[in-house]
């Protein structure tokens, strides 16, 4: 049966903004956009080509990768063959969660190998992941664009060494494999260490736009998706992507960005992503992209992509909502219709399968370098993230000279939470409604938003707990929430979070860490200077600072022992 096209398979209901949205479709006609992004005219976005003309590889991924699946498939095969059952993937942003969304998409196919993602300096993360694998028959993707990541390498330095106390020094390198640009880092210390293999990526693809690159498909071969079928459809998408966007169904891409773009500017700057639940992972992908895009120059787009649905009620009018339904399913059907009955804009894409989000994931990278046509920004740098890193160096160096990191005033501990405030509050719950109430402040600019920075271990009571504190701060406050574990979100939302309007309200939570672990100064040594929570604090006090510097509104919570209790008791709080 011949595939729908995109056009055929979208629906807009932007109720009051049908002509905004039309007159920046016809603006895009006018200056030719779409065909300047495909000859890699940087002029679209900037005067000078910065950071714009070398990041334009993505556009072409679905073509060349094509080129590239011989090489991907024999390797797959090679270490299934050898007897390999799991793969551990060490990233941060880019290049680990398109593979997570792979494996929570489409699980582990029988007989392929079953992927962990590990993005994280929690100590606790670390050893969950060395505890449930069996590393004799465990392949270790080291993953990063630059080769430093220093979140990246201190996994793997530490699971180097694990892997040789297993396997031995003389076979641990088969166990290792590196995606990685040319000429970095990573690459000297593969070939050093006698990789498996090292995957060298196209330079000119930025990390939020590679999933449908080596960082990207060779996790998703490893764990048995029909990549080549995936790229067929990507390819089908890219081609409907060239046209100029005579209306909202000539051009998925463009029409899209059309839309984000031109109700960002009208003051509906939240896209709201709502998704069947079989592809909802689908959403901490497009929140790195969208965040870490648009997120700069004093402008943003805030994707909101981890809440549940909500009645009309508990939105604003800074909201635009994207549907991702995959056909039979009618889990958000209700919810939809009566925000559509509300008024909200509302766009509704429908999959025919799950492979199909190879075609969402280049209509989303399209959509998001033209939105930024409309905010005037440059989609492919990040010029906030590298402040927090800074921060974090100097704090690691503090540690590295004293002994201790720096250390914060408390400003009041109420017997369950430490608080660290400059709004007032002798106890959480006072600390909190003060801090909340900036929300109801009137000011220039977009509306406020919520982001619940959780340096806390990822389990699912922990989710669970912050899912309904942000859900409870959403409908009281009638205010966007968005919530993301650190160190993670520091390669995700960070940028926006620094580079926008200023108009986040940033509470930041941490919490004991019973266990602690070594970071080895080099692969195959045991000498150390500091350790993972020393990493991860230094992490969370660095971002604090770098928001802080940034003018931003910031309130610190620590949970103590009990995380879960502490955040039911903070949702109390708001309720």
């Amino acid at each position: 049966m011949q595939k729908k096209s995109v056009s055929q398979q979208a629906e807009f209901k932007l109720a009051a903004h049908q002509q905004t949205v039309e007159d920046s479709l016809k603006t895009l006609r006018e200056q030719d956009v779409i065909s300047r992004i495909w000859v890699h005219d940087h002029t679209v976005w900037k005067p000078q080509p910065t950071e714009i003309s070398n990041r334009l590889g993505w556009l072409k991924s679905p073509e060349t990768m094509a080129g590239q699946l011989p090489e991907i498939d024999a390797f797959v095969e090679n270490v299934r063959a050898e007897g390999f059952t799991h793969v551990l993937l060490l990233g941060m942003g880019g290049s680990s969660l398109a593979p997570e969304v792979f494996r929570l998409t489409f699980g582990a196919k029988a007989g392929y190998l079953d992927l962990a993602v590990l993005d994280s300096t929690d100590p606790g993360a670390v050893l969950a992941c060395d505890r449930a694998l069996n590393l004799a028959k465990t392949l270790i993707v080291v993953s990063t664009k630059s080769g430093g990541t220093i979140e990246t390498l201190s996994a793997f330095k530490y699971f180097y060494n694990r892997t040789a106390a297993v396997v031995g020094d003389n076979h641990v390198g088969s166990h290792f494999v590196a995606i990685t640009d040319p000429g970095s880092g990573l690459e000297a210390l593969a070939q050093e260490l006698n990789f498996r293999q090292i995957f060298l990526n196209d330079a000119n693809i930025g990390g939020r736009f590679s999933v449908l690159s080596f960082f990207g498909l060779v996790p998703a071969a490893l764990v048995g998706v029909d990549v080549q079928e995936l790229l067929a459809r990507t390819a089908q998408m890219a081609q409907e992507c060239m046209s100029a966007p005579n209306d909202l169904h000539t051009n998925p891409g463009a029409s899209l960005g059309a839309v984000m773009g031109a109700l960002a500017k009208a003051g509906r700057d939240k896209v709201t992503l709502i998704s069947s639940p079989q592809i909802a992972s689908f959403g901490a992908w497009v929140e790195q992209l969208v965040a870490e895009s648009t997120g700069k120059e004093g402008v943003g787009i805030l994707p909101v992509a981890t809440e549940p649905p909500g009645a009309p009620d508990v939105y604003a009018d800074d909201r635009v909502f994207v549907y991702l339904q995959m056909q039979g399913d009618v889990s958000h059907d209700n919810q939809i219709a009566a925000l559509e009955q509300a008024g909200f804009p509302i766009i509704r894409y429908q999959l025919d399968d799950r492979l199909d989000l190879g075609k969402e994931f280049f209509k989303w990278e399209i959509a998001t370098a033209v939105a930024c046509y409309f905010l005037g920004i440059n989609p492919f740098d990040q010029p906030n993230v590298e402040s927090a890193k800074a921060q974090a160096k100097k704090m690691m160096a503090a540690y590295q000279e004293s002994g201790e990191l720096p250390k914060m005033t408390a400003s009041a501990h109420d017997g369950r939470i430490t608080i660290y405030s400059d709004f007032g509050g002798k106890t959480a719950a006072e600390a909190v409604q003060n801090f909340l109430q900036l929300a109801r402040s009137s000011q220039d600019g977009p509306r406020p938003y919520v982001s619940l920075q959780a340096y806390l271990p990822t389990t699912p009571a922990t989710e669970d707990a912050l899912n309904l504190l942000a859900s409870t701060i959403r409908d009281r406050f009638q205010i966007a929430v968005t919530y993301g574990y650190g160190p993670r979100f520091l390669h995700s939302t960070g940028q926006l979070h620094k580079g926008d309007a200023g108009n986040g309200l940033f509470i930041q939570l941490t919490a004991d860490m019973p266990e602690n672990i070594s970071i080895p100064e080099k692969a195959g040594t045991v000498a150390s200077s500091i350790s993972f929570a020393v990493l991860k604090m230094a992490q969370a006090l660095g971002d604090r600072q770098a928001l802080l510097d940034n003018n931003r509104r910031v309130l610190c919570l620590d949970l103590g022992s009990d995380i879960v209790g502490g955040l039911e008791h903070l949702t109390q709080v708001v309720q």
